[in-house]
């Protein structure tokens, strides 16, 4: 998204574009689509930011039924396994990847180093994702507050006036659509009455969805409905840190899925156009599709609708923050002691990737389940992973090249019977 809005299409200036990011970042839930729904209203207003919002979701969702189809029916198939094998490889590359990417905009300092190592630390020792995101932002906050210089890794706001105003004076110039000193749409409003109105409409459109799902639809998709809508509000910092949730409640709590169809689903997620939290339509098809209180249905159909329900209890909640919540954080874009805080959210983001990367490296690696165990350690596994980080870092392919080479790897080597 980077890339094209900001570099390419230059419809929004990296100022603005990282500001958004990280108020997405804060909230609970999927981060990109609530990046698509933020700049779609910062550009058209209410209206654009609905309808972004929905037009990032609608054709991955229909790829992931698509998907969803062929893997219910097909999955088992060696030559289907033979291609997850090598692309489970590649798909850990890329988690590892985005936290570099990710860590090199914004560990710029010791104190984002620290917050960074302390989250993955706190998620070791199994404290939950909110408390890990408010202890960072509290830390970010107390440490401006207390702090007799500008802490690193702010963006324009640090450095020197001289460095700021040079960075503010190409901004200027650099032609984007939206830059630094664009104003927020006309329409904003940030009155308690517009608030008031946002969360009110949002909590009466879930009640109205749940009410149906619970009356007229087996117990399963009601039970999807208040688990995916639970996820997206307790669950911070994009989708690679709302995977060990789902991972856990699907696979060992609901047993929607098995812990293979879980990584399964992560590695046709990373092959899929859309964002990374469509594999909670994923869940939703393979648990509705294989779930006995649903056998009356085809399978594509009952698949269909679990993946319809995981999708809308997922992105709605998105909606109502943005619209209640993007008003107010224009205003405070130049507001340091927020800054601070989303900043040291963003730090701590990167230890929960990490930990994700583990909880994947420990079912790629160890595919019986022995972990630190020699003979189950799986070497060629691990060669692919290194060779997809490789082609991802050192020779910039893309991740689609690289995926299709990593699945390329994988046949061979399963048709060398060497894994």
């Amino acid at each position: 998204m980077h890339r094209e809005l900001v570099e390419k299409r230059r419809w929004i200036s990296d100022s603005r574009f990282l500001h958004a990011l990280n108020y997405c970042i804060v909230l609970p839930g999927p981060e990109a689509q609530q990046l698509a729904t933020y700049l779609g209203w910062l550009t058209h207003g209410s209206l654009g930011g609905i309808l972004a919002g929905m037009l990032f979701v609608l054709p991955s969702l229909a790829i992931m039924i698509g998907v969803g189809s062929v893997y219910v029916m097909y999955g088992q198939m060696p030559e289907v396994q033979a291609l997850l094998y090598g692309i489970k490889p590649a798909v850990l590359a890329i988690v590892l990847t985005a936290c570099i990417r990710l860590g090199q905009r914004v560990l710029r300092g010791p104190f984002w180093w620290a917050i960074a190592v302390g989250a993955l630390c706190g998620l070791l020792l199994g404290f939950s994702f909110i408390v890990i995101i408010s202890t960072a932002a509290f830390l970010g906050w107390l440490t401006h507050l207390l702090s007799k210089t500008p802490l690193q890794g702010l963006g324009i706001y640090s450095g020197s006036r001289t460095a700021v105003a040079s960075l503010k004076k190409t901004m200027q110039s650099d032609g984007y659509v939206i830059d630094d000193h664009t104003p927020a749409p006309k329409t904003t409003r940030t009155d308690g009455y517009h608030i008031a109105v946002a969360i009110g409409t949002g909590i009466a459109l879930w009640a109205l969805l749940y009410s149906v799902v619970y009356q007229l639809a087996p117990y399963v998709l009601s039970d999807m409905a208040m688990f995916f809508t639970k996820a997206a509000l307790v669950t911070f910092g994009g989708a690679y840190a709302v995977l060990p949730y789902v991972f856990d409640a699907a696979v060992n709590e609901y047993q929607w899925v098995s812990a293979t169809q879980m990584m399964d689903g992560l590695a046709l997620g990373e092959t899929t156009p859309g964002p990374l939290v469509m594999i909670n339509a994923f869940v939703g098809f393979v648990g509705a599709a294989q779930h006995s209180s649903l056998t009356f249905l085809p399978i594509s159909g009952a698949g269909a609708l679990g993946a319809l329900v995981a999708t809308v209890f997922t992105f709605l909640p998105s909606f109502v923050f943005i619209l209640v919540g993007a008003p107010w954080i224009e205003t405070t874009r130049k507001n340091l002691s927020l800054a601070a805080p989303l900043t040291a959210i963003s730090a701590a983001v990167v230890g929960v990737i990490v930990d994700l990367a583990l909880i994947f490296a420990q079912h790629t690696f160890f595919p019986d389940g022995q972990l630190w165990s020699w003979r189950s350690l799986d070497l060629v596994a691990i060669c692919i992973t290194v060779l997809a980080g490789l082609m991802l870092l050192q020779f910039r392919l893309g991740m689609l090249t690289t995926l299709l080479i990593s699945a390329a790897l994988g046949v061979v080597a399963v048709a060398l019977q060497l894994p």
